[in-house]
């Protein structure tokens, strides 16, 4: 926590809005969807949001197959997706054991880091289904890129929003689908709040 404290008021002068939506949730699990747009940065502000619940993110299996890294991720928190259907036992085993010590379960649903990006990519519901599993409240967290006064440097201003819920009422599969499109939508309206751009993003042309 003191590094991570340091590191994002230091770098990005990072502020939080709406913390006060996670504290009638203190002692249960839920789950925290955010945009990924940092590397270190995404993996030191979840605790700053959630604190003094300990934070499990779910990541690449690359980043435990790594030499030197590989063998500290997992005491910080990681939970690399499996690769075979054993594997995935053991994953979803560990995503209840977490969410029942009251936890939280942070998930990067674009998947791959975009530096700096201020929008929201497309991704799909396959996440949403651990939520549904557990029966637990979902949270989503936007990072957004604003000016500062007196740097050309954005500073990162997170807005955390929920809690949602499946509706029951659907089918399994729409149930899903709705639980992301809750998130998704919420996220792509926050992210409006970003008016500092530090890296542009072109799409490519299709012409050659």
């Amino acid at each position: 926590m003191p590094i991570a404290f340091v590191y994002t008021k230091i770098k990005f002068r990072h502020k939080i809005v709406g913390k006060e939506k996670l504290k009638g949730f203190s002692k249960t699990g839920y789950f925290l969807y955010g945009n990924h747009t940092q590397d270190i940065g995404d993996a030191f502000m979840p605790p700053m949001m959630s604190f003094p619940q300990t934070n499990y993110v779910i990541v690449h299996p690359n980043n435990v197959s790594m030499p030197l890294l590989g063998r500290i991720t997992p005491s910080l928190g990681a939970l690399p997706l499996p690769d075979n259907f054993k594997a995935y036992r053991h994953f979803l085993d560990a995503i209840h054991t977490r969410i029942a010590e009251g936890h939280t379960v942070v998930i990067y649903p674009e998947g791959h880091i975009w530096p700096y990006y201020t929008g929201i990519r497309p991704f799909t519901d396959a996440s949403f289904t651990y939520p549904m599993m557990e029966n637990t409240p979902v949270f989503c967290f936007t990072n957004t890129y604003q000016k500062r006064k007196h740097s050309k440097k954005a500073r990162i201003v997170t807005y955390i929003d929920g809690p949602f819920y499946q509706n029951e009422t659907l089918p399994l599969r729409e149930r899903r689908k709705d639980l992301r499109d809750k998130v998704y939508t919420t996220m792509l309206e926050r992210s409006h709040s970003s008016n500092c751009v530090q890296i542009q993003y072109i799409k490519k042309s299709d012409e050659v």
